[in-house]
């Protein structure tokens, strides 16, 4: 049923008005045929007279109908003809057109069912105005997901809905839908930002963070499996579209039912319009969050900053990244202090300060470094530790790995990519360019070609695929860390070799979601791995492990104890006077294990047989043993690269000329 407007007409105009007001889709024939002759002494006015009291009682039901439809009736045609039967009973039949509505039969649901229809129609009105609400006031950080949040007025639905009252309807429909879509977009940012700070501890970066959903595919299928990741992604690609449909759709319900109420939205939005101007004025706060908002236009303003901070980053870190000091340094003069010394640099993933200072995980970790202490001591060995601040924070542990090494802060994507795009001479490269030792990698976590290998310096690099394993993998973990050491200890430093011995070793089990675990054996037991088939089929899965905060982060804290527990046993086992070893970790673990706000540091460790290499490193100010004390020194990881190049022998800068 379409709402007209209608004029009284005199009686010779009857025909032609009858005619012009027929539907586009309609032929003459189909309209009764209506001539001045045939109509009665006084039919004008009770024409006119029944019109109106016929279109007075059918504009609530048009209205309904057109709400819920979604239609503009602020245009039309219509023709109408209604008689007065003298017993009380008015008729009135009412034909138009009006693009977007649906007319349907005259026995349709809606007709039979008035009440029903005004619900739905109010029911689909209020969660359109709650979407549009939602997709503006929705915040970015994880902490302020609160109602307050949502109980505030935003400026931008104000202004907004102002423009669409000022604009011709078709108009008014292509902004209504672009605004729409444009919310849905502004709001999926908004949802990756709070993934991101839950998972990294940082916001999603809209020019280099893309390529990161391809890793979190890849993770989410080593932790449950290729069906539930497609579930997950067909989830993701569905949330996607809605995202994008339904605010457009919802601005454009809105935008009519406004075009339909002209005056009362008007009034409507000029009265919001003057609480937001005293409420930002006065200050007025609910429960700590302003009552006049803002937020959208902050966030997209802070998105245009952030790119353009980005692109001047890039620009600032490749100069920064070809300024190196130890850049023209001849090997005969690096690492002098360190000459005939089997070198390992191993990084234990998520092995952070939370592991030994959390109330839940840190009696467990702490137990094995004071023991592990013990052992090494009886071994003959010596160890200092402190802390250092991770570029990253919960994953992207090659950030975390290549600040280390590199003496760059490694913090994005594209730094990373410009570092090992170039030259810039790393710890493990200054092994190799000295000539004295023999530099390799034991990557477990590496499944394909990994270019990097040849910016590190190293002569080879044992991956996944050659370190000879053949049992099952630990969720994201390909193998245990105790099998990477045995391949290790196999494949190059328990064979006769010329040179000394600089290793790169990457140890995962630690790795998120830290379900299922493996179990320390007998290293006469490892052989092809093979015999972890019924450790991995013994453990948690980790969908069980992921329902209660609790039992994740007491299984993150068993695999740094697994991890620690490998290591510290390798040493003991393999280790020789000419053993160092150098271990940390890349960052914390998520804040779902580590907690919001928690900081980035990370521990270290330096383990000699030899006291000439901890003297070096007295003025350092590290604790004695492998767990770092509260008062422990904390730098940058930034900072390590030159520190320890400094302490054993190296001198920037080129030869002296002779």
């Amino acid at each position: 049923m379409s709402h007209f407007t209608r004029f009284r007409q005199p009686p010779q105009e009857t025909e032609a008005t009858a005619t012009e007001d027929l539907p586009p889709d309609s032929s003459p024939e189909h309209t009764p045929e209506h001539r001045p002759e045939d109509t009665p002494d006084g039919a004008v006015e009770a024409e006119a007279e029944v019109e109106c009291t016929a279109e007075a009682e059918g504009a609530v039901e048009a209205e309904v109908e057109a709400e819920y439809t979604g239609a503009d009736t602020g245009t039309g045609t219509g023709t109408g003809t209604g008689a007065d039967t003298g017993t009380g009973t008015d008729t009135d039949t009412d034909t138009g057109t009006d693009t977007g509505t649906d007319t349907g039969p005259a026995n349709g649901w809606r007709h039979r069912h008035p009440a029903a229809a005004r619900a739905v129609a109010w029911t689909t009105t209020a969660l359109a105005g709650a979407l549009v609400l939602v997709t503006l006031l929705l915040p970015n950080d994880p902490a302020r997901l609160t109602p307050a949040e949502f109980a505030r007025i935003p400026v931008e639905g104000i202004a907004g809905a102002a423009l669409l009252l000022l604009l011709p309807r078709t108009a008014r429909r292509m902004a209504a839908v672009l605004a729409g879509a444009w919310l849905g977009l502004l709001t999926l940012l908004d949802l990756l930002d709070i993934g991101f700070a839950e998972v990294l501890g940082r916001g999603f970066n809209v020019v280099f963070d893309w390529s990161l959903l391809g890793d979190g595919a890849s993770f989410l299928q080593d932790s449950i499996g290729r069906a539930g990741t497609i579930g997950v992604e067909i989830a993701a690609v569905l949330l996607v579209l809605a995202l994008l449909v339904l605010p457009a759709l919802a601005v454009l319900r809105l935008s009519n039912l406004m075009a339909r109420h002209g005056a009362r939205a008007a009034g409507t939005t000029l009265v919001l319009g003057t609480v937001w101007v005293v409420s930002s004025a006065l200050g007025v706060q609910i429960a700590g969050a302003p009552v006049a908002s803002r937020s959208t236009s902050d966030l997209v303003q802070a998105r245009v900053d952030g790119v353009k901070a980005t692109l001047k980053d890039e620009r600032t870190f490749a100069k920064e990244a070809a300024s190196d000091p130890y850049h023209r340094t001849p090997g005969s003069r690096l690492l002098t202090g360190l000459r005939g010394k089997d070198v390992i640099f191993t990084f234990i993933e998520s092995y952070g300060r939370s592991a030994v200072q959390d109330p839940l995980m840190a009696p467990g970790v702490d137990a094995v470094l004071a023991k592990g202490t013990k052992r090494l001591r009886a071994a003959g060995y010596s160890a200092r530790s402190g802390w250092l601040t991770s570029a990253t924070y919960g994953g992207s542990s090659w950030l975390g790995h290549s600040t280390f090494l590199s003496g760059l802060w490694i913090d994005n994507q594209q730094r990373y990519r410009t570092v090992t795009a170039g030259d810039h001479l790393t710890l493990t490269s200054a092994f190799k360019r000295t000539g004295a030792w023999r530099t390799v990698g034991i990557m477990p976590g590496v499944t394909k070609s990994w270019p990097e290998g040849k910016f590190y310096g190293l002569d080879h690099v044992y991956d996944s695929r050659e370190l000879g394993y053949k049992g099952p993998k630990f969720s994201w973990s390909t193998m245990p860390d105790q099998y990477s050491l045995a391949a290790f200890e196999r494949l190059e430093h328990g064979k006769p070799h010329d040179k000394p011995l600089m290793s790169e070793i990457i140890l995962t089990s630690s790795h998120n979601p830290w379900a299922p675990l493996p179990k320390t054996i007998g290293w006469d037991k490892v052989g092809d791995g093979s015999v972890y088939n019924s450790i991995e089929k013994a453990g948690k899965r980790p969908v069980d492990v992921w329902q209660q905060t609790d039992k994740v982060r007491t299984e993150y804290g068993k695999s740094i104890q697994y991890s620690l527990n490998s290591l510290i046993s390798y040493v003991e086992k393999y280790g020789n006077k000419n053993t160092v070893l150098v271990f940390l970790g890349d960052h914390q673990p998520v804040a779902k294990v580590s907690g919001d706000h928690a900081s980035r540091d990370v521990p270290v460790a330096i383990v000699a047989h030899d006291p000439d290499v901890l003297k070096r490193i007295s003025d350092w100010g590290y604790t004695p043993g492998l767990n770092p004390g509260h008062k422990a020194p904390v730098w940058r990881m930034d900072a390590f690269r030159n520190r320890f190049l400094s302490a054993y022998g190296s001198h920037p800068g080129p030869a002296p000329s002779r």
